[in-house]
């Protein structure tokens, strides 16, 4: 009996080669962009100390309730898949003593986990591509945040299907004044209330106010406004933010129902949001977390980042501006008689190729030594040209190079093949 096959974990995806050329694309631009505003790329394990999650997420949110995947090792130490990567990039700061008198503005890709129900755009295991500022506390580092997300979207040919949402939850103090205020309003209307939101009534009520029920929203309507329970300062940051952004022409909108699921978030919270993925989705979203380092053991720090995942913007990309995909064609393809000495040959042109034309794709063939095969397979994989050796080029230290497109062709001196592939590419 045939072995069973084996398959991969549900909510746990496989990246393709014809998907990835995206992408690799996308990374590309937003990485440019990055090294651009001159910020430096941090990586951190994707294993963290379970205790991590529990001090900087929140042990009451639904991420440590119910999606962390938590087990324990062969000290019998608990560790977690990480869920998200700001609480180990402060650990990291913290660790290695980054904070001390000193700005440290950095960024991240990877994977992170959480148990949920697998949809489009939202798996098990996913992608983030995050930002973190630590030792600066105006409203211009906030301003500066969005203003670099606002050139993302730019540089990908998104922007005009993103929407910036900006509001102000104020200090932790503010915020438990606001909190009691809600609670008793929520308490007034238990009847009203569905079973997610009485749920989260006592354990994280400010998630309530962005709750997706039609019947809550309406509701919500009669409650109390956070901004009436915002502390001056958190009132002045939040006036010089949106001076700022009026300045730099980035239009937003103010959603006071806008909160952040996790605890470590105060004053600044802001979400690009789109409406060309069906219903309503977040591309991006971050804000100020001034206590998260002093919560985890560091010296008080200011902070503010944002995270966004990868599936997302990809989808994004590819329903609004497909021609961004990139060109996965070869550029060279590399044909040889088929014998040892002209395949020999072929593989070291490759190679000089490579030194000369280092952003050039370059193919060679291998284990056919029929020529129409061989451009068989050059024009499958969609090669600009053919650079072919045989035995006639070997004994004249020459190689032909061919127009795939035209059937163009022409004979050039080895030392010459680099300079006319590159005229021709």
């Amino acid at each position: 009996m045939a072995e069973k096959k084996i398959q991969s974990i549900r909510g746990m995806n496989d990246l393709l080669p014809n998907e990835s050329a995206t992408w690799q694309q996308i990374e590309k631009i937003v990485k440019g962009v990055l090294n651009s505003y001159g910020y430096n790329e941090i990586r951190t394990p994707i294993v963290e100390d379970t205790a991590l999650f529990k001090r900087a997420v929140g042990e009451v949110t639904d991420i440590v309730e119910k999606e962390m995947y938590t087990f324990n090792d062969r000290n019998d130490e608990s560790i977690t898949l990480r869920p998200e990567i700001t609480a180990g990039c402060v650990r990291a700061g913290i660790e290695h003593g980054l904070f001390y008198n000193q700005e440290q503005r950095l960024w991240y890709l990877g994977p992170a986990f959480r148990y949920e129900k697998p949809q489009k755009g939202r798996y098990r295991q996913f992608h983030q591509f995050g930002v973190e500022v630590f030792g600066l506390e105006g409203p211009n580092i906030d301003a500066e945040l969005i203003l670099l997300t606002a050139r993302f979207w730019k540089a990908l040919g998104i922007e005009a299907h993103t929407t910036l949402e900006l509001n102000s939850i104020g200090s932790v103090e503010a915020r438990a004044n606001y909190r009691n205020a809600l609670v008793s309003f929520l308490e007034q209307h238990k009847d009203k209330l569905d079973e997610d939101c009485l749920r989260r009534m006592y354990t994280n009520p400010l998630r309530v106010l962005d709750s997706k029920n039609p019947v809550i929203q309406e509701l919500l309507n009669q409650a109390p406004k956070l901004f009436d329970y915002l502390d001056e300062e958190s009132k002045l940051h939040f006036d010089g933010l949106c001076q700022l952004l009026d300045s730099a022409g980035v239009k937003y909108n103010i959603n006071q129902r806008l909160v952040r699921g996790l605890d470590y978030y105060n004053r600044t919270v802001f979400e690009w949001v789109t409406n060309s993925l069906g219903a309503q989705g977040t591309v991006c979203g971050g804000g100020r977390y001034d206590g998260l380092v002093s919560q985890l053991g560091g010296q008080p720090t200011p902070a503010v980042g944002f995270a966004m995942g990868v599936e997302r913007l990809v989808l994004l990309v590819q329903a609004v501006n497909p021609s961004l995909n990139r060109d996965s064609s070869i550029d060279i393809y590399m044909i040889s008689s088929g014998d040892e000495k002209t395949i020999a040959a072929a593989q070291k042109m490759a190679e000089v190729l490579r030194d000369g034309l280092p952003d050039k794709r370059i193919v060679t063939n291998y284990g056919s030594s029929n020529f129409k095969k061989q451009f068989a397979k050059a024009d499958k994989l969609g090669a600009k040209i053919a650079v072919i050796i045989g035995e006639n080029e070997i004994a004249n230290q020459s190689v032909t190079i061919k127009k795939l497109q035209t059937g163009e062709q022409v004979e050039v001196a080895e030392k010459e093949i680099v300079k006319t592939c590159s005229a021709i590419l």
